[in-house]
């Protein structure tokens, strides 16, 4: 694999707080692999050719030329060229942004009208860095104001500007959307504390401080909410609920849910069918 990458040292951010750190561009070999890992800040991968596979989390998707790829602060992501058609792509590194199109922290999405001018950004972006002439990082700084101003017309795509620094409350929302998207299955605090490369108490402090709850109170929350719909709306047993929800056993969902509502989910069934 062929990289290049070159830090930018002088910028002081974008009206809107998106600070660029670094802009890489490589070219892939059919040898190299990657592993799952995460970034300090969130990147955008522009696909300039070829083709690839990313995963972040356990999610898995194609991408080719003129994808774009947004991977949130803290992330786990990784990505493999295809056989026969390496990939090609730019990436920035971008402090102080993340999209808010998907809960896991993730967006694909393909450039359609904006590409033209999107790509000519990124070539006089990479033209700059090579001449490194006074003023380059003012001006790559520039291009990536342009780059986001061009993205945000897009009815599809969320993008939202976040104080630099903000990384234990970035923690805590990255841990919070998981299990939002994940709650159906065996979740513990170990689990999110080492995907978020954290101490597991850290989380849990942080997070309570956050949200005035524990990441595994929010989790059976959430269980909790999804089986009022269950209960209400479906003639489902009570065993076959509670394991399609995460709960160890049928006692252990009773317990839990007559502790948020109340009432025992037989009762709460009967008195809202």
């Amino acid at each position: 694999m062929s990289t290049q990458q070159y830090m930018i040292e002088k910028s002081a951010g974008s009206r809107e707080g998106a600070r660029l750190r670094y802009v890489t561009w490589a070219h892939y070999s059919e040898e190299w692999h990657s592993t799952l890992h995460t970034h300090a800040c969130a990147e955008l991968f522009f696909i300039t050719g070829g083709h690839g596979v990313f995963q972040v989390w356990q999610d898995r998707f194609p991408v080719a030329i003129n994808d774009l790829v947004v991977i949130n602060t803290s992330t786990p992501h990784t990505e493999t060229s295809q056989n026969g058609s390496p990939m090609e792509y730019v990436v920035l590194g971008v402090e102080g942004l993340e999209t808010l199109t998907d809960i896991s922290g993730w967006a694909l999405l393909h450039l359609a009208a904006e590409q033209e001018a999107v790509s000519a950004c990124l070539r006089m972006m990479v033209q700059e860095i090579r001449a490194r002439q006074p003023g380059c990082d003012e001006i790559c700084q520039s291009l990536l104001d342009i780059i986001l101003l061009r993205l945000r017309r897009r009815e599809d795509f969320a993008l939202s500007s976040s104080p630099a620094g903000r990384r234990t409350s970035q923690n805590c929302d990255l841990a919070r959307r998981y299990i939002d998207n994940h709650f159906k299955e065996n979740l513990t605090l170990d689990q999110l504390a080492e995907m978020l490369h954290i101490n597991k108490y850290h989380l849990a402090h942080t997070f309570r401080e956050e949200f005035h709850t524990s990441p595994i109170s929010y989790l059976i929350s959430r269980r909790i909410e999804e089986s009022r719909f269950l209960l209400r709306e479906t003639d489902h047993p009570l065993s076959l609920i509670a394991q399609m929800l995460g709960f160890s056993s049928l006692s252990y969902f009773s317990q839990c849910f007559r502790r948020v509502e109340g009432v025992s989910p037989i009762e709460y069934r009967r008195k809202n069918r």
